[in-house]
């Protein structure tokens, strides 16, 4: 019989739950993503020279009950490396992603959520301020009375 203590047990299956977690968070929808946008970005490729490899250890959480992630890779190219965070929310059953950044070493912060719209569309309408206002419908008015008749008696008999 092993006598292995509570304690014990306990770390050893936080430890588990972990390494289980955070290996599977490179197969996320937003990682996926974020991965595919920053290797094919030329302001990626020219920041850390191409080609560029996106590392498979991935730090963060990504929630399912609450739909909110936030996640941490490493990029790394010819030369430079650096690190790649990505935001996002789970709506409707998907998720969609809010922020992506590259945190290249000693640089400046390089926005790269208008490229991946750019690059995939988007279906948020632009707003126009010089767009025609739209044309009022042309339905009829609401009738002016409404007569309604109640059956004789108190009510529920």
């Amino acid at each position: 019989m092993v006598n292995v203590s509570r304690s014990s047990l306990h770390v050893a299956f936080v430890a588990a739950a972990a390494a289980l977690g955070c290996g599977r968070l490179h197969e996320h929808p937003l990682v996926i993503e974020a991965t595919e946008e920053v290797r094919l970005n030329p302001r990626v490729a020219a920041t850390l020279g191409a080609p560029v490899t996106c590392s498979r250890s991935v730090r963060g959480t990504a929630n399912e009950t609450d739909g909110i992630a936030h996640l941490e890779f490493e990029a790394k190219g010819t030369k430079a490396a650096g690190t790649v965070v990505v935001e996002g929310k789970k709506t409707r059953g998907e998720w969609g992603m809010n922020k992506l950044v590259l945190q290249p070493a000693g640089g400046a912060e390089l926005s790269l959520f208008e490229d991946l719209l750019d690059r995939t569309g988007t279906d948020t309408p632009a707003f126009d301020p010089a767009a025609a206002a739209a044309t009022p419908s042309t339905s009829p008015p609401p009738p002016g009375e409404i007569e309604i008749v109640l059956p004789p008696g108190p009510p529920g008999q």
